[in-house]
């Protein structure tokens, strides 16, 4: 078997942290980035989903390890740290991928389910940011960190309040953090992504008919891809984007800038309305 750290990369010799990494978003970035010459550690709640990542990455001479962890307890972020510096000898690159998006109508949202959106998708982005930002500066050495953020931070869903409101923060924490960590060379950025097909989205209805809503606002007409998100957050973590901070990437098909639905393939070149 090769050295994995001889292959030829953007991301060549680094060593990335990837929440949230087994299955769908964060399991493309773990790939991408481990394709892309990453020594990758991977690190989700499902240890026998993460367990069989890294096995089959493995097989395919992907450099990946796993452990396992509930980021909803802030007392499990140590430990992340402490995985990356044992099983990868460092760390280089956080991906603050993990979320939950639960839904609920406004009455009926209890404070128990709005603080879990926000000890996993707020809170643990930034211990996380922290811990390795902490790790980065005794290493001496410059990093990035890409955090998945939503078009949601924009937009808003009457039963999504939690999920959105996460998001809206999380994109004001990674500009905080861009401007607090830049003395120490360490990047901040985030990827936006609009509807991706994934399994999280099929789960939601978004198959078939339920889908519909969601093209008609999209001017690309399609869903998203979990490997087209993956490529915008190796860009963000490359040297590639060496001078970009502080900034919020949407992959989204064109949503956001469309304040019209557009006709469905399928009613012909109907009036177009608004919303």
């Amino acid at each position: 078997m090769s050295d994995p750290d001889s292959r030829r990369g953007v991301l060549r010799g680094r060593r990335a942290i990837i929440t949230g990494a087994a299955r769908g978003i964060g399991l493309a970035c773990a790939r991408r980035f481990a394709a892309e010459g990453a020594a990758v550690l991977i690190v989700d709640l499902d240890a026998e989903a993460g367990e069989a990542v890294v096995a089959e990455m493995d097989w395919e001479n992907l450099r990946a390890v796993f452990h396992p962890a509930d980021l909803s307890h802030p007392e499990a972020i140590p430990g992340i740290v402490e995985a990356a510096v044992r099983g990868l000898g460092g760390v280089d690159i956080l991906v603050n991928n993990a979320g939950i998006a639960p839904t609920a109508d406004f009455f009926e949202l209890g404070q128990a389910q709005f603080d879990r959106v926000m000890a996993i998708n707020l809170r643990a982005p930034f211990l996380l940011t922290q811990a390795v930002a902490r790790r980065m500066r005794e290493q001496g050495t410059p990093g990035a960190v890409v955090n998945l953020s939503s078009i949601n931070a924009v937009l808003n869903g009457p039963t999504s309040l939690s999920y959105c409101v996460s998001k809206g923060g999380l994109n004001q924490l990674t500009r905080s953090c861009a401007i607090a960590l830049a003395p120490y060379g360490i990047r901040v950025n985030a990827v936006g992504p609009g509807t991706i097909a994934t399994e999280l989205a099929a789960q939601a209805g978004l198959t078939g008919e339920g889908v519909a809503p969601v093209l008609e606002r999209t001017p690309m007409g399609r869903l998203g891809e979990a490997a087209e998100i993956a490529a915008v957050a190796v860009f963000l973590a490359s040297d590639d984007a060496s001078f970009v901070s502080g900034q919020t990437v949407y992959a989204d098909g064109g949503r956001l800038g469309l304040n019209y639905s557009l006709p469905r393939a399928d009613q012909g070149d109907g009036e177009k309305y608004g919303v």
